[in-house]
Parts: C-alpha cells; sequence; structure tokens
C-alpha cells in the first residue's frame, strides 16, 4: 500500500512506544522487515520551546526510513507548527497521538483524553494537514472507557478533516493493557472510513497477525508489547505472506547475538551510561522463554557497563543448554 508518495513493504508496523521504540530499537525491528515504524511520541509544546531533548527525538536515520513523527498534544494550533518543525525532518507522515493512557499525559489533555472531545480531535487534524505537505495520520483507542466507545465517530471525523490513515488499539483508555484487545472495533472503523486502517492490540505471533487482518479486514498491524526481546516477529510474519521464504524462530545463539547487537547500538546512540540503564529492561525480555529465566532477569536488572553483557551471555546459553559450563564466549 502507499501513503502519500511511500510505499509500505510488508503487513507489520512497529508501534510507537515511549521509552522503548528509540532509535536502536526501531532499526533494529526495521532490519528484520518490519514495515513502517513511528517515533517515539513528541510534545507538540517542547517543540515550540525548543527543548533539546525533545528536539534529539525527531532524529530520524536512513535505517528506520518509512518512519513517521508522532505528535501529543491538544491545542491544534500549537499542534500545526509542531507539525511544521517536525516535518523538516522529512519523515513519511506526521503522526497524532489519540490513544496514549499514560496518566501524565491524558491528564494534560492529550493523548487518549483526546477521545473525549471528537470535534477537537478534527480540527487538530485539519489545522496539522493544513500545516505540512505530508500525509498526516493518527493513533487512537476504543473509546475512553466502555460508557463512550466512539471509535468509529472519531475515525470518521479524522477522515474528513484529512486524515490519510488511522491505526486503532483495541482498548479503552479504562482498560490501558490489561484484558484481551476487542478486534471488533478495528473491523468496525474500517468498515466506516475509507482510507487505509492499522490494527493494534494482541499481536504475538505470525498467526495472531493473520487472524487480525482475517476477522478486521485492517490493512496492516501494528505490533507493539509482541516485538520486546521479539524483534524477529516482523520476519514471522512477511513469511507468512511469502511462501518462497520459511523461516524457523531465532534460537539461542541467533537471541542472544541480537540482544547483544541491540545493546551495543543503544550504548552508541545514548552512552553507556544511559544505554546500560536501559539495557536492563530490554535484556530481560529477552529471556522470556529461556530455562532459568528468573535468575537470569536478576542479571539483567544488575547490569553497569558493557562489558557485563558477556557474562549474561555466557549464562544464558549455559541455562539453555546450548553451552557447556565453562566454555568462554568472545
Amino acid at each position: 500500500m502507499k501513503l502519500g508518495n511511500t510505499e509500505i513493504k510488508g503487513k507489520a508496523v512497529l508501534a510507537p512506544m515511549a521509552g522503548v521504540t528509540d532509535r536502536a530499537f526501531r532499526e533494529l525491528c526495521m532490519g528484520f522487515g518490519a514495515a513502517y515504524c513511528t517515533s517515539e511520541m513528541v510534545s507538540a509544546k517542547g517543540l515550540i520551546m525548543s527543548d533539546r531533548k525533545t528536539a534529539a527525538l525527531l532524529e530520524i536515520s536512513e535505517a528506520e526510513r518509512p518512519m513517521a513523527l508522532q505528535l501529543f498534544g491538544y491545542e491544534p494550533d500549537i499542534m500545526a507548527e509542531a507539525a511544521k518543525i517536525a516535518a523538516e525532518h522529512s519523515p513519511a507522515a506526521i503522526d497524532i497521538n489519540m490513544g496514549c493512557p499514560a496518566p501524565k499525559i491524558a491528564g494534560n489533555h492529550s493523548g487518549s483524553a483526546l477521545m473525549k472531545d471528537p470535534a477537537l480531535c478534527g480540527r487538530i487534524v485539519e489545522a496539522v494537514v493544513k500545516a505540512v505537505g505530508l500525509p498526516v495520520t493518527v493513533k487512537i483507542r476504543k473509546g475512553w472507557d466502555e460508557g463512550s466507545v466512539n471509535a468509529v465517530e472519531v475515525a470518521k471525523i479524522c477522515e474528513a478533516a484529512g486524515a490519510s490513515m488511522i491505526a486503532v488499539h483495541g482498548r479503552t483508555r479504562e482498560q490501558m493493557y490489561a484484558p484481551p484487545a476487542d478486534w471488533e472495533i478495528i473491523a468496525a472503523v474500517k468498515n466506516a472510513v475509507s482510507i487505509p486502517v492499522i490494527g493494534n492490540g494482541d499481536i504475538y505471533s505470525a498467526k495472531d497477525a493473520m487472524n487480525m487482518m482475517e476477522q478486521t479486514g485492517c490493512d496492516l498491524v501494528m505490533v507493539g508489547r509482541g516485538a520486546l526481546g521479539n524483534p524477529w516477529i516482523f520476519r514471522e510474519i512477511n513469511s507468512q505472506y511469502d511462501l518462497e521464504r520459511p523461516v524457523s524462530p531465532p534460537g539461542i545463539f541467533e537471541r542472544m547475538t541480537v540482544m547483544n547487537r541491540h545493546i551495543e547500538k543503544l550504548c552508541q546512540y545514548k552512552g553507556e551510561n544511559v544505554g546500560m540503564r536501559e539495557a536492563r529492561k530490554h535484556t530481560a525480555w529477552y529471556m522470556r522463554g529461556i530455562k532459568g529465566a528468573a535468575k537470569l532477569r536478576v542479571m539483567c536488572g544488575e547490569l553497569r557497563q558493557l562489558s557485563d553483557m558477556r557474562e549474561l551471555t555466557k549464562q544464558a546459553l549455559i541455562s539453555s543448554q546450548e553451552l557447556p559450563e565453562g566454555t568462554v564466549t568472545c
């Protein structure tokens, strides 16, 4: 499918997750076949105020393209001005966050709180569309709570305001991430609009992705938590649609090799002190399913420097019985 002048090749895209889907992780997932990715959410006000840390979130490497830059805020004029700044980095699209459930975002009238005011959603999209010569996309939720399920209404308003694509997370803000995602609301949105729709929620395997596409008719699936410690999920999803290139799940050696490459990139981009603090959560995700994972996760929480990765890798291989005790890894 095409988004503006950008061709999106593949069926699965990487979801934006604050504090997780940074440059290192986006590059990794794109390398394993993610068709498209979106930046961590960027504060529109922060951009307007020339906050250096906020502006750094706009950087896009060639390995991440095609990529959208996601903004959050609730004032149409400020969102429009921020979009102009973001557009200078030549993203594939400007994405508007209307789905973040975090209290510090929703409590400040942004993210999923916008679902409570569909008319404001439309004004924001219209202002951003007029401000930039790029496709404008939107990420929404099922609604604010079960008493106000309005994803279809919001999607139709955003489409009328000029949105080029909509991603739908099948939970309300009140539900956060706990109950199973409602794929029926994704199907309802797909049936209500003529622009492409991305389905989001509970994609942990290639089978999940295929089931969602079959049940909802969505154009793409968005993978979030299912990609944590598992960037191979994009390769596996793509292989379901390419019978000439079947793939097998990664073995422990590949998993550890990729984990180390990921953390090295993290330290390269953020420095070793910051990178290794953030590596603790990522390495813990890579340990899922390995024999002795509880003990290994303790080691993950104690990582201090890049050289600590050697011992963690060694113990993971020993625990999985793919490396004899006493073997030295390089």
